[in-house]
């Protein structure tokens, strides 16, 4: 060959000069004699030197065949002599003992360097591989290929000579049937197969091509050889394969028999040499309730490339579908058994297998938690499929096949276990609605330990959850109990974490999609005292104030990971970490509703008092403007008067109910020296304004330590102030008229010069001291009637309580003196100035009072 012709191209076309045929009812050997400028052979050739499929030659090839066949020669005219019909038979008997002796000398002389031309010269070329038919002890395989000698590619030109003279002089070797039989060198030489050869005819002279075609049948040999090739194959573990070809072959060249030879080859196949498991695409994957109870049934179809010169008919063939168990020493569990569909394999085409699963009930290691962990090997399976993962599915053939498939069929296949990954499916957007209603808020228990659920706030309500199922899953599922854990996100910002561990109480509709849309399962739930931990007070704070100041709906963001117990026909199943994402829109607060709250003031016993300071109880009644609910464990606010910290209040066990809440029972400290210096001046202003009926207002702050344990809560709660109108105290004896006045009504004694006067206590189990009086009556707001002026202390005990008779200096002749006399024996309004020094336990202060509008009587 010609040093710059291509070595075995994909596709050539060969031109020839000479071609010899053989045909027996098992082979079709064709040799082709080369052009010295020809490519050597392809391993597709084309019409011209490859035989058809069908055995047939095509129109050229027979008419080449036929050029080359020889002529019969006519009779000749002249008769020769004796002596000289012999020399004929001397020079044939001459070159048949050249050639015998060639042979001989070849044989036993050079065998060696005939052996390493023939092993470095030889080109085998297959074209193609089809499996003809499946038999009860192996499979009948056609085999094409070409077959020639390169002298090119020997390195040592001594053995290229001797090679080239030898294969000159035998020209043709013919073979017997010849058994093969293949072994592993590296197992033990375990019988790996045999395939029984027919009579074969090769041509050795350099350039011309063999073409082989037969059909031969191939005997699987130690099945338990093959599952341990296939088993290194398939967990990576085989680095090459080595195998054993051995036969007893029986050759001659033309009518010479060379006797048998036991022959042997060996052939290394590194790893990446080996072919793989076709990559494949799942075009249909279906799962539907089983016509049994306790069934399911699953369609898959898949598509594979065939790239090899290989065709073959697939028979029907059962399988058994296993997971992988707890840990990988684990036996795998059987989940399934399925059958694939005939199927005729094409070479260099798309393939594509119809599989049909039947999965029945599913077997307890596969729900059972694995030992040291919370997750069963369904749990883990799913958990990847969940997440986009592939998962792992083994596929075996069955032990228990179908009976039309061949006993060595199954042994071979239910002796090797392959996996196979199966793409996983991200369910992101699978939650398309997501609500909570009846929102329900507990703050945090002071008591509880950091780790208790109780110490975080927690969220209760009704959940509805609108999720699209995959177009796959179209079998009965009930949803009974959900969990979950979730981050709550306020404009892409975590503002803390929601956790449900505890499972919750669920139903489910399924809804048929109209149209092209797909179904979807309505999922509610009612969530009981959800902890939500608050992560970041910044984010926090920023939803408050849009709940209170806002005034457009406020939508949460919930990202979750969520446990679902479901009910199908296979029995009770755990969705674990079963990605969500929704939105939890939450009302604002109506405009006006700080102000709606109108807190009142029932009643007020007073618990402990200091030089200072006064502990009191008071039952107060408020009314909720919100749609939420809520339980406060334990909450302490400051309570403020213009900026100033004057004390704090306390509830506990407290729930708020929408609309009018009566009897809050509040535990308040009034403090004025919390807020400095200052204080306390300003803590009794805001008394003796609220004692005289003017509008005052309080207001409320959280603080760091408002609730226990919970800095970032209270700091993000600590950035808001909510203000009151101060409540008004319900009074005994209060008329619409004299609501909230504390000297109902006074009485004047003309001629002894002494005024008593009416009062109501707000306290209902205390009693107030009055220690000193200094007061002026006004009559017309602006003209003095006279001034009180009394320095021995009297009682207010609760309730009403009349004054003692207190000494009254007339403003004589001023109008307002006039006024009274005028009055005598009648009534008149007048109003009130004082200064008045209070005694309530250890508590003592110094007040001023402004009345307005009080009635009066006028007696002799």
């Amino acid at each position: 060959m010609a040093a710059g012709e291509e070595s075995s191209p994909l596709l050539s076309s060969t031109s020839t000069n000479k071609t010899t045929t053989s045909t027996t009812s098992h082979k079709r050997t064709v040799t082709t004699k080369r052009s010295s400028t020809s490519e050597s052979t392809p391993l597709l050739s084309s019409s011209s030197s490859t035989a058809r499929y069908d055995g047939e030659a095509d129109e050229q090839d027979r008419d080449e065949a036929t050029s080359a066949e020889p002529h019969p020669s006519g009779t000749p005219t002249s008769q020769s002599t004796k002596k000289a019909r012999r020399w004929p038979s001397f020079i044939a008997m001459g070159i048949l003992g050249v050639l015998v002796i060639a042979i001989i000398v070849l044989a036993f002389v050079v065998p060696e360097a005939v052996q390493e031309y023939a092993q470095q010269a030889a080109v085998i070329e297959p074209t193609n591989l089809a499996l003809e038919s499946i038999t009860t002890n192996g499979v009948r395989a056609r085999i094409q290929a070409n077959f020639h000698l390169d002298g090119s590619r020997v390195t040592n030109d001594h053995v290229r000579r001797v090679g080239k003279a030898t294969t000159w002089v035998a020209y043709q070797l013919e073979s017997q049937e010849t058994k093969v039989d293949v072994r592993l060198p590296d197992y033990n030489h375990i019988l790996l197969g045999s395939a029984i050869i027919p009579p074969l005819v090769v041509n050795l002279r350099e350039g011309d091509v063999t073409s082989f075609d037969f059909v031969t049948e191939i005997m699987p040999g130690d099945v338990e050889g093959i599952r341990i090739i296939a088993n290194e194959w398939l967990e990576g573990r085989l680095e090459k394969l080595r195998l054993d070809g051995e036969a007893d072959l029986s050759i001659k060249s033309g009518i010479i028999p060379l006797g048998t030879h036991t022959v042997s080859e060996s052939l290394v196949f590194e790893a990446n040499k080996i072919p793989a498991i076709p990559k494949y695409n799942i075009t249909r994957f279906n799962v539907e309730d089983g016509p049994m109870k306790g069934s399911m049934l699953a369609d898959v179809s898949l598509s594979a490339f065939n790239e090899y010169p290989v065709e073959l008919d697939i028979p029907e063939l059962a399988f058994d579908i296993l997971v992988p168990g707890c840990a990988i020493s684990d036996p795998t569990i059987l989940v399934a058994e399925a059958a694939t569909k005939e199927v005729h394999v094409k070479p260099r085409s798309d393939v594509e297998l119809e599989v049909k699963a039947v999965i029945r009930e599913l077997p307890e290691s596969l729900t059972t938690a694995c030992p040291d962990s919370s997750s069963s090997p369904l749990d883990n399976l799913l958990r990847q499929y969940m997440h986009g993962e592939p998962a792992t599915f083994f596929v075996r053939g069955s032990r228990h096949p179908d009976g039309d498939t061949p006993k060595w069929i199954a042994d071979i296949l239910s002796s090797v276990t392959v996996p196979v990954p199966f793409p996983g499916r991200t369910l992101d957007g699978l939650i398309r609605n997501f609500s909570l209603t009846d929102t329900h808020f507990t703050l945090p228990d002071p008591f509880a330990d950091p780790d208790d659920p109780d110490s975080n706030p927690k969220v209760s309500g009704n959940i509805l959850v609108t999720a699209g199922l995959p177009s796959e899953m179209n079998f009965g599922i009930e949803v009974t109990n959900v969990r979950a854990t979730a981050d709550v996100l306020y404009k892409s910002k975590t503002m803390g974490k929601l956790n449900i561990r505890k499972w919750q109480q669920a139903n489910s509709t399924r809804v048929e999609g109209k149209g092209d849309e797909g179904a979807t399962l309505e999922i509610q739930s009612q969530v009981i005292d959800a902890p939500l931990n608050i992560t970041d007070s910044d984010v926090f704070s920023e939803v408050v104030q849009a709940l209170l100041f806002g005034g457009e709906t406020v939508r949460l963001r919930v990202k979750a990971l969520v446990d679902i117990k479901v009910q199908t026909t296979l029995g009770n199943l755990i969705l674990k970490e079963v990605p969500a994402e929704g939105k939890i829109p939450v009302k604002p607060l109506p405009k006006g509703s700080i102000g709606s709250i109108d807190p009142k003031v029932g009643s007020l016993r007073v618990l402990d008092t200091t030089s200072d300071s006064i502990t009191l109880q008071a039952l107060i009644n408020v009314t909720n403007p919100t749609p939420y609910t809520a339980h406060v464990p334990f909450v302490n606010v400051h309570v403020l008067g213009n900026g100033t910290v004057l004390g704090s209040a306390t509830v506990e066990n407290l729930d708020i109910t929408t609309g009018p809440n009566s009897n809050i029972l509040v535990t308040a400290k009034w403090n004025p020296p919390m807020g400095g210096a200052h204080g306390r001046k300003i803590g009794r202003d805001l008394i003796s304004q609220y004692l005289s009926g003017w509008n005052t207002t309080v207001m409320v702050k959280a603080h760091r330590d408002s609730i226990p344990g919970q800095r970032n809560l209270c700091k993000a709660l600590s950035r808001f102030n909510m203000t009151f109108a101060a409540p008004r105290l319900d009074l005994p004896g209060d008329t619409p008229e004299e609501r909230s006045r504390f000297i109902r009504d006074a009485t004047f004694h003309f001629f002894s010069s002494t005024a008593t006067f009416t009062l109501v206590s707000p306290l209902h189990y205390n009693t107030l001291y009055l220690d000193f009086v200094n007061a002026t009556a006004l009559y017309n707001h602006t003209d003095p009637i006279g001034q009180i002026t009394y320095d021995l202390p009297f009682s207010a005990p609760p309730g009403k309580s009349q004054t003692p008779r207190l000494p009254v200096e007339w403003s004589i002749g001023s109008v307002g003196y006039d006024a009274v006399k005028r009055a005598i024996g009648g009534r008149l309004k007048l109003d009130a100035y004082a200064n008045v020094d209070v005694r309530l336990g250890n508590w003592q202060e110094s007040l001023w009072y402004r009345g307005t509008g009080i009635g009066a009587s006028v007696q002799l």
